[in-house]
């Protein structure tokens, strides 16, 4: 039986943080659509069951497009069975919109849940945390240890027991208990361990990234189970429609923005990064407080060989104090001062002269 276990998807996230208001009304909607692939994936490989591991929205206020893309696709796809586990960012918006909970959308609550599979040779249990339950729920599951026990759980792993509060999973709570499988949702990457010597845990992380805080792969991951024998093989399937990147480009010695130009260039031909993605570029470095370095030039010079492009500047300025020993100008006076002034780190001292420097040969200062 091939099953596939999702779960943070934030349909319906603003993507607003960098994008501008036309780029984040396109990747709400590619958000939607990659879900929409991911149910005709299974459709194409015969999957029979979905687990969302909660998260399915990311705001209780669902949109009509939202809220139909998610229905339609379940309806439309009744040889296949739903579990859908409310996650903390979850609401009644969708569910409340619904007439009627179709046959093939199985629902938690806060108490353990089961739902048999393959002749119940296989079970679904699942239960939604909150504050009242978080602790207790540990000493009420129940398993059988003769079927394939797959249990959806929504929160943040922790070895030890967990903390009041409805987003910790502990983990040393839930081994030696039967399970085979522990779908999970909450963390946004793809993780995979052995929970004990019978189960593992996972987490499949997002299915798009939102933010640069989500870079790498994403997608679900499919199970394929063999009921007769309680085994299992896993797979990472990605599917993200784009993929964020932060690079980090050490510019060391550069004196002017076309040479830090250059450094760029050589560091994405090393990376090979497609124009559909999405790139942080992050300045590192030493460089020298008279260098030339424009952010919004470097910017304007890139950003239309990528989906999106964003520069953050973490330079760190040097002062080669024994260049103005002998310097006799207002601008050497000024540096030789600050070399000496004992109240400021060498990090101040730099950027004290930097600002002293630019203002001295009339350039704009930020």
């Amino acid at each position: 039986m091939k099953i596939i276990h999702c779960a943070d998807l934030h349909l319906d996230s603003k993507m607003t943080s960098n994008l501008t208001k036309e780029k984040a009304r396109e990747r709400k909607v590619e958000l939607l659509n990659t879900f929409d692939r991911m149910l005709r994936y299974a459709e194409e490989q015969q999957v029979e069951a979905v687990l969302i591991a909660g998260d399915l929205f990311d705001t209780n206020h669902v949109s009509a497009a939202a809220r139909n893309v998610v229905r339609d696709g379940i309806r439309n796809h009744r040889e296949i069975q739903f579990y859908y586990l409310e996650g903390n960012h979850d609401g009644d918006s969708f569910l409340g919109s619904l007439e009627e909970i179709p046959d093939n959308l199985k629902l938690f609550d806060h108490s353990w849940r089961t739902y048999p599979l393959a002749d119940g040779r296989i079970a679904v249990t699942g239960v939604e945390l909150d504050r009242d339950n978080s602790v207790s729920i540990y000493n009420t599951l129940a398993l059988n240890a003769e079927c394939f026990n797959i249990v959806m759980l929504h929160g943040q792993e922790a070895e030890a027991a967990p903390k009041e509060g409805a987003e910790t999973v502990s983990l040393r709570k839930l081994k030696n208990r039967g399970i085979d499988y522990l779908a999970l949702g909450h963390i946004h990457t793809f993780k995979i361990g052995d929970l004990d010597g019978r189960g593992k845990y996972c987490y499949p992380g997002c299915l798009e990234g939102r933010g640069f805080d989500e870079c790498g792969e994403h997608g679900f991951v499919l199970l394929d189970i063999d009921a007769e024998k309680g085994t299992m093989r896993h797979e990472f399937v990605p599917i993200a429609e784009r993929r964020l990147y932060t690079l980090e480009v050490d510019v060391s010695e550069c004196m002017t923005t076309a040479d830090i130009a250059d450094r760029i260039r050589q560091a994405l031909e090393r990376e090979k990064i497609s124009e559909r993605n999405m790139l942080k570029l992050v300045l590192v470095g030493e460089v020298d407080v008279e260098c030339e370095k424009n952010t919004e030039l470097l910017t304007k010079m890139f950003a239309s060989e990528f989906y999106f492009l964003k520069i953050s500047d973490e330079t760190r300025f040097q002062v080669d104090y024994k260049a103005f020993a002998l310097d006799e100008s207002l601008k050497g006076e000024f540096v030789r001062l600050v070399e000496k002034a004992e109240d400021l780190s060498p990090e101040q001292k730099a950027a004290v002269v930097r600002y002293a420097i630019r203002a001295l040969a009339g350039e704009e200062l930020e």
